[in-house]
């Protein structure tokens, strides 16, 4: 099986002169009016405080694009929103995410010496078509530490929601963080109250996880994967994975994917299989690739694995491509929707010597 891209276009790309220099973390998901929504964030640079979380929309199937909205105008002054637009099996969209409290302007939310976010909350909100959405609604952290979350919230056939997040450092040096983890929290009440457990748990004391997602596959098992990196070397390893057979109560052990990517995004197949999407800036040709995967406990089942979109550069200024060396990426934070008329749209964030902005693509299987 191979995958054939139809067009490419943008979603958003950056004029010059504009405030809004870079944009970031796009995800798609279908509306029940079936119409297209994505959202992105735009901030004035990278690594700067004032996320400010947008949605566009398309009614041609991904093809054009209105211009991106803000989800809460009243609350960018106030806070840094960074989250992920995703659809409940009714049609609901929800959003998922982390807030940053925004106490000066030009402020940054990274600590090279601490290697550290500034502490934050995790939000999600809910709407019924992505005009207007419900106030944000925090989900207490479970654990010490700042959480990087860009990954969606599933929410399972069932109804119980689901999402995860990477803990990380804050801007304190004495805070100890057990990094050595990808935490999932669910919830059986329609966000009430939430429970937590490791997702993925790393055998080695110096591993971490980042970019990681969770999806509900066609047989009610949960799937969730994540960039595996070593914080004392900084190399990487190939991307984590787990399997849940009790919807997210107890979690299979990690295993490896085999695949040496960097940021992970999934979407679920009809028939059980699923798509994994990620970044290559270091170990193969640099751009989007997606992998065809049928996972189970021990194995995750890579059918075909190909790249989907090309970089023209693998960083802005030729750095290592490390995690540690993020405000130097050109690309990032792939996700992949499958639409009503069976292609799919792969969205990211680049800033590539073709432009700047949310690119897309459409393709299709052969």
């Amino acid at each position: 099986m191979t995958l054939e891209t139809i067009s490419e276009g943008w979603i958003t790309q950056r004029q010059p002169n504009t405030p809004t220099a870079i944009a970031a973390g796009p995800r798609c998901a279908v509306t029940n009016e079936g119409d297209v929504v994505c959202s992105f964030m735009v901030q004035s640079q990278l690594g700067i405080n004032d996320f400010k979380p947008m949605l566009a929309r398309s009614q041609d199937g991904g093809r054009t694009w209105s211009e991106g909205q803000l989800l809460w105008p009243h609350l960018q002054a106030r806070y840094s929103i960074f989250g992920s637009v995703s659809r409940a099996p009714n049609g609901d969209l929800f959003y998922y995410g982390i807030q940053f409290p925004i106490e000066t302007p030009g402020e940054t939310f990274w600590s090279d010496a601490t290697q550290g976010m500034k502490p934050n909350k995790l939000i999600w909100s809910k709407s019924d078509s992505g005009r207007t959405w419900a106030e944000p609604q925090v989900i207490p952290m479970p654990i010490p530490g700042a959480a990087e979350a860009p990954g969606a919230l599933t929410v399972m056939r069932s109804g119980r929601m689901i999402c995860c997040y990477a803990p990380y450092n804050t801007f304190d040096p004495q805070l100890v963080v057990d990094r050595n983890q990808i935490v999932a929290l669910r919830s059986d009440d329609q966000g009430k109250t939430w429970r937590h457990n490791a997702m993925i748990r790393f055998e080695s004391e110096h591993s971490t996880g980042a970019e990681a997602w969770v999806i509900e596959l066609a047989d009610g098992c949960l799937l969730g994967t994540s960039w595996h990196l070593n914080q004392q070397d900084k190399s990487d390893h190939p991307n984590a994975y787990a399997i849940s057979l009790d919807r997210g109560d107890t979690w299979r052990p990690t295993r490896s994917t085999g695949i040496m990517g960097q940021s992970t995004a999934l979407a679920a197949l009809p028939d059980g299989r699923a798509l994994f999407i990620y970044n290559q800036r270091k170990h193969g040709e640099p751009g989007v690739w997606m992998a065809v995967v049928k996972p189970t406990e021990n194995d995750f089942g890579v059918e075909s694995n190909e790249i989907v979109w090309r970089a023209q550069t693998r960083t802005q200024s030729g750095s290592s491509g490390e995690h540690s060396a993020w405000t130097d990426f050109s690309f990032g934070e792939p996700s992949v929707a499958l639409l009503p008329d069976k292609t799919l749209l792969v969205v990211l964030w680049c800033v590539q010597p073709a432009g700047q902005g949310i690119r897309c693509a459409r393709l299709m299987f052969r």
